[in-house]
């Protein structure tokens, strides 16, 4: 049995007309997780699924296969830095300077990470972490 992505899944679906999503216009800015796009070299299915939601990305400086990873891999989710700058406050300042007001991810991980750097950045009023599969719902 084959294992993808739920976005891979759901833009298959989207491509073969068996979704269809309500758009509505809104801007964010992506991150592209370690796991999705580094490791397994997945980027557009992502951002075709955000464009058919109505979606403009506005990208971040590091992304693709340059992207930044916000802190959680290698057990990093559990640990607290004690010494230098918090590495999920630094990506989600990435974000703070696209102006988007929405940082959309697909991994849970990057979302725990963000949702505590919006925080520890003191941006809560300016940038909403989602996952992508929140903002397709929200277009059903």
């Amino acid at each position: 049995m084959a294992v993808e992505s739920y976005t891979v899944f759901l833009e298959g679906l989207l491509s073969s007309g068996r979704l269809t999503l309500n758009r509505d216009s809104f801007t964010c800015t992506y991150h592209d997780s370690c796991y999705l796009g580094r490791h397994n070299d997945i980027y557009d299915p992502p951002r075709s699924l955000i464009g058919a939601a109505g979606g403009r990305i506005v990208e971040m400086v590091k992304n693709r296969n340059e992207g930044f990873c916000c802190s959680a891999g290698g057990g990093r989710i559990l640990a607290e830095e004690k010494l230098g700058e918090r590495i999920n406050v630094k990506r989600v300042e990435m974000a703070v300077v696209t102006a988007a007001p929405i940082l959309l991810s697909n991994c849970p991980f990057c979302l725990t990470m963000f949702e505590d750097g919006v925080k520890g950045a003191d941006v809560e009023e300016i940038l909403q972490p989602r996952d992508i599969a929140e903002v397709l719902a929200d277009r059903l």
